[in-house]
C-alpha cells in the first residue's frame, strides 16, 4: 500500500536535496512534487490544497538545524503534517461505564462491512472482551450465513432472526440479549446497498436510535479514493458517525482515503482491515502510517504482530542458540514458518525502515528462494538438519539432497554456504552489533536470499537523520519505548 505515493514524494525531496538551506524556491519546487503525489494518490482537493498551504508555511518559517539537510528538515515537516491530518493519535474503542459497549457498523455493499464486523469482535476477544455479534441485514444474499460462519470460525456467536425479521427489531432484540447474558460487547452488522440512498439511511437512523450505540463506525473503501471523503461526509451529516474502519489497505491502493476520512468528518480512523484473513485488523496509528508512507518502516506494528504469533519461550531457547551460533535448519524452519504467519514476506520487510526500496521483483525472488529452501530442507535427514556441516563436507548427501528436491547439487552447496554465513551473523545479530535489528524471531537473513539491500534497517534518507530519528522522525516515538525495549529484551526479542 502507498507505494505510488511513497515513490512520488521520494522526487519531491530530490527538489530539496544538496541545496544549503530551504528557500522560497526550492520549496515552491518541492511542494509540487508533493501536490501531484497527493493528487495522484487520489486525496480530495480541498484536503490537498489545505495540506500543501500548512507545509509551505512551516517550511519556510523553519529555522536552519545545524547538522541537518534541508531535505530531511523538509521531510520531517512533512511527516508532522501527515500525521496532524489523519489524525496524531490512535483513538481505542470507546468502552461504556454499564456493560455492553454497543457498536453499530454502517457503510456501502461491498467495503467489507460484514467480514470487519467479526474482524472487530476477534480483536475484542484478544483483549479479554466477550462479544456478541448481531445480524440484521436481511437484504443482501447470504448476509446473514457470511456473519454465521465467520462467528464459527472464530467462536464468537451470533445472534439473528433470519431474513423475514425486520432489522430494527433484530438489533433491539439483540442488544437485549447482550444485556442479559453479561456481553461485555455487542456489534450489530448493517445492511448496505450499493449506494447511498434515503431508505438506507432512515433505517440506519431507526436502528440508531433504538439501540443508542456508544460507536457508530464507518466501514471504508480504502480503495475509493477521494469518493471516501463524499461517503464520510454524506454519513456524518445523517447519521454521525464517531469513527472509521478502513479497509483493504493491503491491496493496490493509492491511499487517498486515509488522508481524508479525518479531515473531512472531525472523526478518526480507528482500525485498518490489512488481509483477507479474520485476524487481519490492526489499530489504526497515525504516526506508524505517516512513516509507512514516507518509507521509514513499521517497526512498531512489526513488533506487536510478532508478539502476538512468538512463543515466548521457545523464543527465549532459540536466541540462546542464535548467541551460541547452534541455530540449524530445523530451526530456521520454524523462523519461516514465524514469518509466514506475520504475512507476505514483502509486508513484513516493508515494516522494516529503508525496505521500501526493494522492488516487487526482488521480493518476489526472495519468495522464491524461501520455498526453494524450504523444499532442500524437506530432503535432509533429522542429523543432517541438526548439523549442516554434515553436508558441507560430503558431496554424496548435497546430491541426495539435490535429487530429493528437483535441483542440482550446486543450489544445495550454496544454501549450507549461505546458511553458515547467516548463523554466524545471527550470532552478532543476537549480541547486538547489528542496530535496529536485534534477535527479533524470523528477522534474521535468510539463505539464498543474499544480496538483498537494506537488511541492516536504518535511515534511508542518507548520512545524518531527520531530527529525533529512531525509525520515526521527532516526536513520533513512544513515550514510554526505553521501558517497552527493556521489556521485549527479555522476552527473546533482543536489541529493537
Amino acid at each position: 500500500m502507498f507505494d505510488a505515493l511513497a515513490e512520488r514524494l521520494e522526487q519531491a525531496w530530490t527538489k530539496i536535496r544538496g541545496q544549503d538551506k530551504i528557500s522560497e524556491s526550492n520549496v515552491k519546487d518541492a511542494l509540487r512534487e508533493v501536490r501531484r503525489a497527493l493528487l495522484e494518490a487520489d486525496v480530495n482537493l480541498q484536503v490537498v490544497k489545505d495540506f500543501v498551504a500548512e507545509v509551505e508555511q512551516k517550511a519556510l518559517g523553519a529555522e536552519v538545524i545545524s547538522g541537518i539537510r534541508p531535505d530531511q528538515q523538509f521531510i520531517e515537516i512533512v511527516y508532522n503534517e501527515l500525521v496532524q491530518v489523519m489524525g496524531e493519535a490512535n483513538v481505542p474503542l470507546a468502552e461504556a461505564e454499564t456493560k455492553p459497549t454497543i457498536v453499530l457498523m454502517a457503510g456501502l455493499q461491498g467495503t467489507g462491512k460484514t467480514t470487519a464486523s467479526a474482524k472487530l469482535a476477534l480483536h475484542l476477544r484478544k483483549g479479554e472482551r466477550k462479544t456478541l455479534l448481531v445480524a440484521t441485514d436481511v437484504y443482501r444474499p447470504a448476509a446473514i450465513d457470511q456473519l454465521v460462519a465467520l462467528g464459527k470460525q472464530i467462536n464468537i456467536p451470533v445472534f439473528e432472526l433470519g431474513k423475514d425479521a425486520n432489522p430494527v427489531e433484530i438489533a433491539r432484540q439483540g442488544v437485549e440479549r447482550a444485556k442479559a447474558e453479561g456481553f461485555d460487547v455487542v456489534i450489530v452488522d448493517t445492511a448496505g446497498r450499493l449506494q447511498i440512498d434515503q431508505e438506507m439511511m432512515g433505517e440506519l437512523a431507526q436502528i440508531k436510535a433504538t439501540i443508542q450505540p456508544h460507536e457508530t463506525l464507518l466501514v471504508v473503501d480504502a480503495m475509493t479514493g477521494q469518493e471516501a471523503a463524499n461517503l464520510t461526509r454524506t454519513f456524518h451529516e445523517q447519521i454521525g458517525i464517531t469513527g472509521a474502519i478502513l479497509t483493504k489497505l493491503d491491496g493496490d491502493t493509492r491511499g487517498g482515503a486515509a488522508l481524508c476520512v479525518r479531515r473531512i468528518s472531525g472523526q478518526p480512523i480507528k482500525f485498518i482491515g490489512v488481509g483477507e484473513k479474520v485476524d487481519a485488523l490492526q489499530p489504526f496509528y497515525p504516526d506508524r502510517m505517516a512513516s509507512r508512507i514516507l518509507g521509514m518502516g513499521d517497526v512498531l506494528t512489526l513488533v506487536e504482530k510478532a508478539r502476538e504469533e512468538v512463543d515466548f519461550a521457545e523464543a527465549e531457547k532459540m536466541q540462546e542458540k542464535i548467541l551460541s551460533a547452534k541455530f540449524d535448519f530445523t530451526d530456521f524452519l520454524k523462523q519461516t514458518r514465524l514469518l509466514k504467519n506475520l504475512g507476505s514476506l514483502g509486508g513484513v520487510l516493508k515494516m522494516i525502515p529503508g525496505m521500501n526500496k526493494l522492488s516487487s521483483e526482488q521480493l518476489q525472488q526472495g519468495e522464491t528462494q524461501l520455498k526453494k529452501a524450504e523444499a532442500m530442507i524437506g530432503s535432509m535427514t533429522i542429523q543432517e538438519r541438526k548439523d549442516p556441516d554434515l553436508l558441507a563436507s560430503s558431496p554424496s548427501r548435497r546430491r541426495r539432497v539435490a535429487r530429493g528436491s528437483g535441483f542440482i547439487e550446486k543450489d544445495v552447496s550454496d544454501l549450507v554456504s549461505n546458511f553458515q554465513k547467516m548463523r554466524t551473523m545471527m550470532q552478532q545479530m543476537g549480541q547486538g552489533n547489528f542496530p535496529g535489528m536485534g534477535g527479533m524471531p524470523g528477522m534474521g537473513g535468510m539463505p539464498g536470499m543474499g544480496g538483498m539491500p537494506g537488511m541492516g534497517g536504518g535511515n534511508p534518507y542518507g548520512q545524518a537523520p531527520p531530527p529525533g530519528w529512531r525509525g520515526y522522525p521527532s516526536g513520533a516515538g513512544n513515550p514510554n519505548k526505553k521501558k517497552k525495549n527493556k521489556d521485549k529484551k527479555k522476552k527473546g526479542f533482543g536489541n529493537l
